[in-house]
């Protein structure tokens, strides 16, 4: 049997193909404030608003490409039983050839309406006020807001208990619940954190490999796959 591998991915991965990360030390995201375009009650307050700010974003994925760390993680399925749990929302992941992937925080090229869980893609970048489902209901992004529930949190849980590896990479380990999720890994599998700008905090628990995720990942893998 392949070794169960797990790699929990956060903004870090995607910014290395131009998608920018969540916010910046000013608290603004892309010059929005969170509070504007980022919870229910904008929607509610403001939908147009809230939508034209995901269709920016939605552009900016569809422009990106994979990079060198997407295509690593997808290659790696032939020597590993791979799991992607991912805090992004991007579909770079997917693209690169990653056949089992988990997002924690929602799809931005995917939409649902608003009180119900049935998902449609969205073709093209837009979703605009008046876009419905076939009860007439107005859709809305696919993405976990702040103030809402992280359903896929209690299905991410038991494939990190699962994981022989565990690879994290490309986040701070700072957005909870889901930086919770590493707590949930046996002691006896190996971990390993790609973090160019790792401050030490999970130093002990981890083995850190101070590099950008485009350089760390495919040496690391590597060096997994020719030590297994």
């Amino acid at each position: 049997m392949k070794p169960k591998l797990v790699i929990f991915s956060g903004a870090g991965i995607s910014a290395e193909s131009g998608i920018n990360t969540f916010r910046g030390s000013d608290g603004l995201w892309e010059n929005y404030r969170i509070e504007e375009v980022a919870t229910p009650e904008a929607f509610e307050k403001n939908p147009a608003l809230v939508l034209e700010f995901y269709n920016q974003r939605r552009k900016q994925v569809i422009n990106a490409k994979p990079n060198q760390a997407h295509i690593a993680i997808a290659k790696a399925e032939a020597h590993f039983n791979t799991s992607v749990i991912t805090q992004n929302i991007d579909d770079l992941h997917e693209r690169a050839g990653s056949s089992n992937v988990l997002h924690l925080h929602g799809e931005i090229r995917k939409a649902r309406p608003i009180g119900r869980n049935t998902l449609y893609d969205i073709d093209g970048p837009e979703l605009l006020v008046g876009d419905t489902d076939t009860h007439g209901t107005q859709l809305r992004p696919h993405v976990v807001w702040f103030g809402e529930a992280v359903p896929m949190i209690e299905i991410a849980i038991p494939i990190i208990q699962q994981a022989d590896i565990l690879i994290v990479v490309g986040t701070s380990l700072n957005v909870y619940p889901a930086a919770g999720l590493i707590d949930y890994a046996q002691t006896s599998t190996k971990k390993y954190l790609v973090d160019p700008q790792h401050t030490g905090s999970q130093r002990g628990k981890f083995k850190i490999i101070q590099e950008t995720a485009t350089n760390g990942i495919p040496r690391l893998l590597n060096f997994l796959m020719s030590n297994d």
